[in-house]
């Protein structure tokens, strides 16, 4: 688990709540069915006019990831592609078949497979350069979807806040109802203010930050088992691969 990402939500709430004890209010105060049902729901709504389903579907499957991020450790990767040249050059790519099975991530998986078959190795760079695109592509669309529910929550926010508005200008004639009535017409303003800066922004740009890490990680991958298939030195492989930690 991350705790960084743990404490930084935690944080966002405490923040929120805090800030309205320290400014004279309640916390009951910023509970309103009413704002949250237009935010919230206004927001999710205006995503799936949006998104197609499989984006959302994906997007939603991608939340884990900032609390349990995989783990970019390129020196290991390096390392562990390195042993397979060095297996390659005593027992053949044959030799490599063992390692398929020992393998969980399915990128790595299908590398691997193509070289213990004897791919040519720029076939190899083809076939792996169009599945790091496509999951990349994938990845990112799904990292978006938090991006655009970022940009929505504060407007949704403020629509909330003028139909608050709207119903204490209907109030008028009363002047006990009109503090109350502006001050939960606020409410919507603050959930989609809060919603996008501390949640979903914050979300998508660290969603964005692992994606470039795992793209550098498969170009290891990529370039290690290409390396393999020419057959070169296992110095040289180490020596090529390392450039992509400066």
């Amino acid at each position: 688990m991350d705790l960084v990402s743990i404490v930084g939500t935690i944080l966002a709430f405490v923040v929120v709540i805090l800030g309205t004890i320290l400014k004279g209010s309640s916390v009951e105060a910023l509970w309103n069915p009413a704002a949250f049902v237009i935010v919230f729901a206004g927001t999710i709504a205006a995503l799936l006019v949006q998104t197609q389903g499989k984006v959302l579907k994906h997007a939603i499957g991608m939340l884990p990831m900032i609390y349990k991020p995989p783990r970019h450790v390129p020196n290991d990767l390096i390392s562990r592609v390195i042993g397979w040249s060095e297996i390659s050059r005593r027992q053949g790519l044959l030799g490599l078949e063992p390692q398929i099975d020992s393998e969980q991530d399915p990128f790595v998986r299908k590398g691997l497979q193509l070289l213990v078959d004897g791919s040519e190795p720029e076939a190899i760079r083809g076939v792996l350069e169009v599945e790091q695109d496509t999951r990349e592509h994938q990845d990112l669309a799904g990292a978006k979807v938090f991006e655009q529910a970022g940009i929505y929550s504060p407007t949704m926010g403020i629509i909330g806040a003028v139909m608050g508005l709207m119903a204490v200008m209907q109030n008028l004639a009363d002047p006990s109802k009109l503090g109350h009535g502006i001050a939960a017409a606020f409410v919507a303003t603050i959930y989609g203010v809060a919603l996008a800066n501390l949640l979903m922004l914050p979300m998508s740009s660290r969603l964005k930050g692992m994606i470039h890490k795992q793209g550098k990680m498969r170009e290891i991958i990529i370039e290690g088992l290409v390396s393999i298939a020419r057959g070169d030195n296992p110095r040289q492989i180490e020596s090529r691969l390392q450039g992509y930690l400066t």
